[in-house]
């Protein structure tokens, strides 16, 4: 380095020297002013202390609405199998009523009720019986001279019968079996006209 250089560079710490004096006494410098830098010094914000409680509050509220949802979840979860299992009774029931029905056409096409072969079947038509009802599952009693219901007998034919009035129910012809207050099998009757 020459001597020239050493001198600028000296006069360049001075001059520094006086723009720092000259700005802690409040003047402006012109080259703080020309390079746009702020007057004073950028705030720097406290970082923010979270808020406990609100988040307990948050925290709690889905725990709330999680075991609220858990618990409608259970609820419709046990009513759907519950409906499955009534479903599933009705099917197999449906499946089984002509057996019945074959049962009981049996025992009235024989004769002598104290054969041992009449005694067999009517043993097991009661135990077909007594399970049915076990499931619920029971027939619907109707006797000639009850009134025509649509909503439990299916009329397969009309007679003219001055014993009975009009719509009324003249003879059974295949006993009908509901399933609690669901009908599975409607009673086909005959109808007096």
């Amino acid at each position: 380095m020459g001597k020239k250089d050493k001198k600028n560079i000296n006069e360049f710490i001075i001059d520094i020297h006086d723009v720092e004096t000259s700005a802690g006494e409040g003047e402006e410098t012109q080259c703080g002013a020309a390079e746009g830098l702020p007057d004073e010094a950028p705030k720097t914000e406290e970082p923010k202390t979270p808020n406990y409680e609100e988040m307990y509050n948050q925290a709690q509220d889905r725990y709330q609405r999680s075991l609220a949802e858990f618990d409608n979840f259970r609820k419709r979860t046990i009513k759907e199998m519950s409906a499955r299992y009534e479903d599933g009774v009705r099917s197999v029931a449906e499946k089984l009523l002509p057996i019945i029905d074959n049962f009981e056409r049996a025992l009235a096409a024989n004769e002598s009720k104290e054969d041992n072969f009449y005694q067999g079947i009517a043993l097991i038509a009661r135990q077909f019986e007594n399970t049915l009802a076990e499931l619920g599952i029971t027939p619907i009693e109707e006797e000639p001279g009850t009134p025509f219901d649509h909503n439990l007998h299916h009329a397969v034919a009309h007679t003219e019968d001055e014993n009975f009035g009009q719509n009324v129910i003249t003879e059974v012809l295949q006993k009908g079996y509901k399933h609690k207050d669901r009908i599975i099998r409607p009673s086909m009757v005959k109808v007096a006209n």
